[in-house]
């Protein structure tokens, strides 16, 4: 499964949410008729459909459809994957890095897979600590590895820009499952991201 452009994901969709970035720009008491917010509610949609447009996607088929038999049974690790993602309760971004580590049961995935799986639950609305949680159960669920971890490191906009206005603050969430459940392959992976 590919990624559609931009292009190709908000051309069909863009009328009603245009609309209402129109109203929106009119209630916050800007113009839209000026000549550099013309265009802005057609961007804001376009841009809005490209940045949630994991609703649309299976993130399990993306796995299953590069899955391979492999006898390999040692860690597997993908570190600093980009993140951009959109919070469910201010539709602000936030961004930071996931470092995912599996340890296969007789099956591999393509490398490429897991940074997609990445992306696919970031372009929904989410919270941090659920979209740890997403990501890590869907790779466990459709690999059944003998064990995966992940950590994402994140700056929220909505904690930076507004509310509490800390901009150097960074949050971090975790999960573990199987073998990373044990101290020993826990503190591994933890060091190698470190």
């Amino acid at each position: 499964m590919s990624y559609k452009t931009y292009e190709e994901y908000t051309q069909p969709f863009v009328g009603e949410i245009k609309s209402n970035y129109l109203s929106i720009l009119e209630n916050i008491g800007e113009d839209p008729s000026r000549n550099g917010i013309l265009k802005t509610p057609e961007r804001a949609a376009k841009a809005m459909q490209f940045l949630t447009q994991g609703y649309e996607m299976d993130p399990q088929k993306i796995l299953l459809g590069a899955m391979f038999d492999e006898d390999y049974d040692d860690m597997v690790l993908i570190k600093d994957i980009e993140l951009y993602s959109l919070c469910e309760h201010h539709m602000l971004p936030f961004f930071g890095k996931v470092h995912i580590a599996y340890i296969p049961n007789g099956k591999i995935v393509g490398l490429s897979k897991i940074p997609r799986v990445v992306d696919i639950f970031a372009r929904r609305l989410q919270v941090q600590e659920r979209l740890t949680h997403d990501i890590l159960e869907c790779i466990n669920d459709t690999l059944q590895p003998k064990g995966v971890a992940i950590v994402i490191e994140a700056q929220h906009m909505c904690m930076m820009m507004r509310g509490v206005q800390k901009q150097n603050s960074a949050t971090t969430t975790s999960g573990f499952r199987g073998e990373f459940k044990k101290q020993e392959t826990r503190n591994e992976f933890l060091k190698l991201i470190s």
